[in-house]
């Protein structure tokens, strides 16, 4: 990475400018190709880091190139003391977008995002990896013509699942610790069995379980240390029943959560047949997949008062 009069330039075709968040695994920020003008996303590792995570990711953003809802791949190299992802920059996660609109999303809105988030899950397991940190702030919007596309990120977590050379699905295993999110993973992986598609499609349904109710009734549970906490989460998900769960809300939530929890471990989940339960719920209610979510009207709303 080049200092030049405090500007950060990477490859010499990106200055940095914005940082745009953090994680265990790096920094992102936005960066202007100052070739086109264009405005990028890009990853920074140190070269120093044990996990070598980015570089993972880049090969998993290959793997997926021009698969719908995966950002673009731009560059992957070292730039001085650091590795350096350059990818599509994307809008506001659904996870800020939940927030904008006051922790309450509408059926509709609800319908028109699982419609998409099944569809990116799939895209991904047919590539034979799991993503195992499904969560709302995994999936963001895109910006410009994108605006309405919901985007998967963050791969760093990811695993392949099947050698489809060998035609071989990962061994079932039993003692693995926690990998992804306690708040939205599934009961199986909470108790240490290897995951399985079944769990990201699992924590998918936790994640459309929120949408409806606003919070889980696992959120805020006070430990003394981590491994207890997650022990106390485990046991609210195994003993609260799915229908209490879903009280309230369609049933189609419900018989989501159900189909999941009965899939075996090497199981290929039904994609097309769950967005078509969804999809039959929309017809009968009437809903258009308009691509009009609830912080578009928001959005509106919001100009309009200000006008």
């Amino acid at each position: 990475m080049n200092n030049n009069n405090n500007t950060l330039l990477i490859a010499n075709q990106w200055q940095l400018e914005r940082q745009l968040g953090s994680g265990s695994f790096g920094d992102v920020y936005r960066a202007l190709n100052i070739q086109t003008g264009e405005y990028v996303a890009i990853k920074l590792e140190a070269n120093n880091s044990y996990s070598h995570q980015l570089a993972f990711e880049a090969k998993l953003y290959k793997l997926m190139k021009g698969i719908q809802g995966i950002p673009k791949l731009f560059w992957f190299g070292e730039e001085g003391e650091y590795k350096c992802l350059v990818i599509e920059l994307l809008g506001p996660s659904i996870e800020d977008l939940f927030n904008l609109c006051q922790r309450q999303f509408s059926l509709k809105t609800i319908l028109m995002l699982v419609d998409q988030m099944i569809l990116r899950i799939e895209c991904f397991h047919r590539k034979f990896y799991l993503h195992r940190d499904i969560k709302p702030d995994n999936f963001l919007v895109g910006i410009n013509k994108d605006s309405t596309k919901i985007f998967l990120i963050d791969f760093g977590l990811a695993k392949k699942f099947y050698d489809h050379r060998l035609h071989k699905h990962i061994s079932y295993k039993e003692g693995k610790s926690l990998t992804g999110t306690p708040r939205y993973v599934s009961i199986s992986t909470h108790l240490g069995i290897e995951q399985s598609r079944r769990d990201d499609m699992e924590a998918l349904a936790y994640v459309l379980i929120y949408f409806n109710r606003g919070t889980l009734p696992w959120q805020g549970i006070k430990a003394i240390n981590k491994r207890q906490k997650y022990e106390k989460i485990c046991e609210l998900k195994m003993s609260i029943t799915i229908t209490n769960l879903c009280a309230g809300f369609s049933p189609e939530f419900a018989m989501y959560l159900n189909y999941c929890r009965r899939l075996y471990y090497t199981d290929e989940p039904d994609y097309f047949y769950i967005r078509q339960i969804f999809r039959n719920l929309s017809f009968r209610l009437n809903y258009q997949y308009d691509s009009i979510f609830d912080w578009i009207l928001s959005k509106n709303s919001i100009s309009t008062n200000l006008s």
